[in-house]
């Protein structure tokens, strides 16, 4: 394995500030459940988890909002089953 596979998203503080900036976001109930639920979970996330947090805080904020509170199911790029598992995680916090 090489140095830069050693290095996960846990063991790198400047990938851990960059995934809670982005989960700052201009819906207050997108921040709010998102920022809970890092400060939750942010030190056990598995790095297939915070793949699946990123590729999420892609989404402009309605979209996300409709997938957090289940009203739509991932489609395209974040129809993943990582991306499914974090989400039942987010409606369950």
């Amino acid at each position: 394995m090489s140095e830069s596979q050693a290095i996960s998203h846990q063991s790198d503080p400047i990938k851990r500030a960059r995934l809670r900036w982005r989960a700052r976001r201009g819906l207050l109930e997108n921040d709010l459940i998102l920022t809970r639920f890092l400060d939750a979970n942010e030190e056990s996330l598995t790095d297939e988890e915070v793949d699946a947090f990123s590729r999420l805080m892609e989404l402009p904020d309605n979209t996300l909002m409709d997938l957090i509170l289940a009203k739509t199911k991932p489609e395209a790029e974040v129809d993943l089953p990582h991306v499914h598992a974090l989400l039942l995680r987010l409606q369950a916090a």
